[in-house]
């Protein structure tokens, strides 16, 4: 055998050396069978803020739904304060919400105890402004209710009816009243509870700020 020929065989068997255990690898490779892929997992049904309601459909839980904005029409709402009144309106469609001056009357303890409203009313009648008390519905309506202004003048006024809120009465105020109502401190209400006839609850209603509030009302044209 010449030397060129006996290197050429060194030379293969070497490179066979090198190849023999790659091969060998990749023959075991393909003997070994193909991984199998996972499934993917399912997301649980949410809501829409994210919240797993699986778990709440299976116990029969509901999970509730937003209730709609109710500050649409007919919604009561504050448009002003005046002192211890506040201007309290209701919204209408045409957006000419009408509007009254309310005050939530306590005892003097922190209980809230009545509420009054007042109005004023077109011009030309024999009653200037109009007003609603309400008082609680242990009151004895026998003895109605009585209202001054400064310790003037004691008038009694009736008792409309009763709801489930409370008894109401409905009065009517003269342009002199009402000029004592602006001119005056606070008003004292007198009523008489169901349980205890002999008693007399003096209720203070605060004149603070009745003017500006009264005024920022307006005058009411006639129908």
């Amino acid at each position: 055998m010449s030397m060129p020929e006996y290197w050429k065989i060194i030379a293969l068997t070497a490179a066979i050396a090198v190849a023999g255990p790659a091969a060998a690898q990749q023959a075991d490779t393909a003997d070994e069978p193909a991984p199998v892929e996972e499934p993917a997992e399912t997301e649980a049904p949410a809501d829409t803020d994210g919240t797993d309601t699986t778990a709440a459909d299976a116990l029969g839980l509901s999970t509730g739904e937003e209730v709609p904005d109710e500050g649409g029409l007919g919604a009561t709402y504050i448009r002003e304060e005046h002192g211890d009144w506040s201007v309290r309106c209701v919204r209408t469609e045409g957006g000419d919400d009408p509007c009254q001056l309310y005050q939530l009357i306590g005892d003097g303890a922190g209980n809230s105890v009545a509420e009054m409203s007042i109005f004023p009313l077109p011009a030309g009648q024999n009653v200037a402004a109009g007003a609603t008390i309400i008082t609680p519905l242990e009151t004895l309506l026998t003895q109605q209710i009585t209202l001054t202004v400064d310790g003037g003048a004691v008038k009694r006024y009736p008792f409309t009816f009763c709801a489930v809120n409370g008894c109401f009465a409905r009065l009517g105020f003269t342009s002199a009243e009402v000029a004592a109502f602006k001119r005056g401190a606070k008003a004292t209400m007198i009523i008489v509870p169901a349980a205890a006839p002999d008693q007399r609850i003096p209720l203070t209603v605060s004149l603070t700020g009745f003017t500006a509030g009264y005024d920022s009302l307006g005058t009411p044209a006639a129908e």
